[in-house]
């Protein structure tokens, strides 16, 4: 029957074409379908598509509602930003959907093994293009770690069941069982030479890596607690009770919110322990930085931009660099120069929103004189001819020896005598932060001689001030021909859009290349629980459409910048954007504000990413369509990624809208396979990542 049907369709088509005086089409369409069959091409679709290959030479066959619209090219050439806003075809018809795809014969001039780019469907209604890079087992997998992810009570204990089975079953066979479920599917491999055959396979369906080294430790609550603890507060004491030096509640540790897993599935958590640890971090960092190298030199490109083409990303936390007190301390520091700042001049924000001068700030301190601290604070005040950047020279703290204590010092507006935003800090305690701020020096001077890209993630809010302010100053050291550094924003904060605007504001002044990550966020429960314990303003939006609102306003505002460097001539790829969604309408939103203002793929400033194992059917037709995609690739040994496998199932439960369209598209791939007696498929893709 199914010869039967492939013979009717044939003929179908052939007529059709023929009926049109457009045999030539039709003609190359049947010898590319024979070509196929000869070849055993596993890609090969009947050629009743031919109808579609007619259309496009426009005869106009197939223009009503009934013409096809997916077209997977095997070796045409296509444009990149090519959309196409498929027919609704109801996806568990695998026989109906196997007559929209076509690989159709090069066209006269096309250069042998020349990439392949396939037209999007940005209804991400397309089983093929999402998983063509699976074989038919890693399909069947996935589908049943989605199917046990759909169940709460599993995910629920899914920490406690494993456990309870690798007591049961041992360590060989439990790694054996994890391998055929939730880690083959999660995670690329156990280390830098295991994940390269998953590299390679993404790379060759158009899309990258941003390596993770996924390893965490296992502790207890009361053991993450009593870590932090005494990790957040000084020697010298905490000054979160004392009235007169007007303490910030968020910005000191509260043992109730010490352990900062709660309410977190999609984040991981370091926990301080001592300086070795850190080092020991920073060398896994470098490591990942290595690994991603090596992958991108086997990346083939028409010219070199670069050792490794610069494609690679690599993501680190700072918590992981060294002591939580310091990033606390310093944030504090942040927030305090604001507040000075808005009592000199009023309004609200960060210190360069004010556009305030040097003068302006000696007529504020007129009424003290000739005074020497004042003369001595403005003096290391960073400006240029827009006005004041910073207070305080940030350059000095992060490529200098430079002591906090000292630093963070401003005149007292009424009687001109110098006065600390930070409490005294010990001398190993300011060692402690050379030690952080050197081991980051060393993991991006890495990155940058290796030409791969860092992304430093965002953490909860009473540290972010700090990881946001030293990103940006690594920006303003590294990214002077490129986008080096990233920094991540997380768009459920009600300060999202001001804090990006600012910083786009600074590298701009600044004149270096600004990298973003655009995140919903990770800490959204636990950052309002904490707000209302310790009753400071909740940092959070109120709702999810809120979110949704501030991320798309944010993106715009970056788009927006972008074609304006654009249309002036100056180089667009100032800014680089990553949209880290698995929400598809966020991804179509960008994608739709690209093609109004003319913003194409190759033109390089905005990617995309997924975590690996999740909403596979955004990420592939994406960079199967051009546009630069990436997979979160996390790695390591079996036993010491089982917290973040229990994560990953924690937040695949809060998803189960998207967890019900991916078992969808999946079973109707699986089907169409079966059907097709493709169970033994074999991916290969023929496609280069932008």
């Amino acid at each position: 029957m199914a010869l039967l049907r492939s013979l009717s369709a044939q003929r179908t088509a052939i007529s059709l074409v023929y009926g049109k005086s457009n045999g030539s089409v039709a003609v190359a369409a049947c010898r590319s379908f024979q070509r196929d069959r000869r070849s055993g091409s596993e890609a090969a679709a009947p050629p009743a598509a031919a109808a579609a290959v007619a259309a496009r030479a426009g005869d106009g066959i197939g223009s009503g509602s009934g013409s096809v619209r997916y077209l997977h090219s095997g070796d045409r050439p296509m444009q990149a930003s090519t959309v196409v806003q498929p027919e609704m075809v109801t996806p568990s018809d695998p026989l109906k959907r196997s007559t929209q795809y076509h690989k159709p014969s090069p066209p006269a001039g096309t250069p042998a093994g020349s990439p392949q780019r396939d037209p999007l469907d940005v209804s991400f209604n397309d089983p093929i293009a999402a998983f063509k890079s699976k074989t038919t087992w890693e399909l069947m997998r996935a589908y049943l770690v989605y199917m046990i992810c759909s169940s709460e009570k599993l995910v629920e204990h899914n920490m406690t069941l494993m456990k309870w089975s690798k007591q049961v079953l041992g360590q060989r066979l439990f790694t054996a069982l994890m391998k055929a479920t939730f880690y083959g599917h999660f995670v690329a491999g156990e280390d830098q030479i295991k994940i390269i055959p998953t590299l390679e396979r993404l790379r060759s369906f158009g899309v990258k890596p941003i390596l993770d080294y996924s390893v965490e430790e296992d502790i207890s609550q009361e053991e993450a607690e009593k870590r932090e603890v005494e990790s957040s507060v000084s020697s010298a004491g905490d000054n979160k009770d004392n009235k007169e030096e007007d303490s910030m509640p968020q910005y000191h540790v509260d043992k109730s919110f010490a352990d900062r897993r709660y309410k977190v599935s999609s984040a991981r958590t370091y926990f301080y322990l001592n300086e070795a640890t850190c080092e020991r971090n920073m060398e896994t960092f470098i490591k990942c930085l290595e690994a991603v190298s090596v992958d991108d030199q086997k990346v083939p490109r028409a010219v070199a931009t670069g050792a490794t083409f610069g494609t690679g990303i690599t993501a680190i936390k700072l918590t992981a660099l060294g002591r939580p007190q310091l990033l606390l301390q310093l944030s504090e520091v942040i927030m305090r120069t604001r507040k000075y700042m808005e009592a000199m001049v009023g309004g609200e924000g960060n210190v360069l929103t004010h556009h305030k001068t040097i003068k302006d700030l000696e007529k504020y301190y007129a009424s003290l004189g000739d005074n020497k601290n004042v003369k001595e604070f403005l003096k290391n005040v960073t400006s240029d001819k827009e006005g004041i950047l910073h207070l305080f020279p940030w350059s000095g703290i992060v490529d200098e020896d430079s002591q906090l204590s000292d630093t963070f010092r401003v005149p007292d507006p009424q009687t001109g005598q110098m006065r600390r935003l930070i409490s005294q800090i010990p001398p190993k305690e300011e060692e402690m932060f050379r030690n952080m701020i050197r081991r980051l020096n060393t993991i991006v001077k890495a990155a940058a001689d290796l030409d791969v890209r860092i992304m430093v993630d965002a953490e909860q809010t009473y540290f972010q001030p700090a990881i946001s302010r030293i990103t940006l100053e690594m920006m303003r050291k590294y990214n002077k021909d490129k986008a080096i550094v990233f920094n991540t924003y997380q768009c459920y904060l009600r300060e999202a859009f001001r804090e990006v605007n600012t910083d786009m504001e600074q590298a701009k002044r600044q004149n270096f290349y600004f990298g973003a990550k655009l995140v919903r966020g990770a800490y959204l429960d636990q950052e309002r629980a904490r707000a209302q314990a310790l009753g400071y303003p909740d940092p959070v939006n109120p709702t999810f459409e809120a979110t949704t609102a501030m991320y798309h306003k944010t993106l715009s505002e970056c788009l927006r910048r972008i074609k304006v460097m654009k249309d002036s001539s100056e180089d667009a790829r100032k800014i680089g954007i990553m949209v880290a969604s698995h929400n598809e309408d966020t991804v179509r939103f960008a994608i739709e504000q690209m093609k109004e203002i003319g913003i194409s793929p190759e033109d390089k400033v905005i990617c995309f990413g997924q975590l690996l194992g999740m909403c596979d059917y955004i990420t592939f037709p994406l960079g199967q369509a051009g546009y630069s995609a990436y997979k979160y690739i996390p790695y390591g040994p079996v036993e010491e990624v089982l917290p973040y496998l229990s994560r990953r199932a924690q937040e695949n439960k809060g998803v189960l809208k998207k967890i019900k369209k991916e078992k969808r598209l999946l079973m109707s791939e699986i089907r169409r396979r079966v059907i097709r007696g493709q169970w033994f498929y074999k991916p290969k893709g023929n496609y280069v990542p932008i």
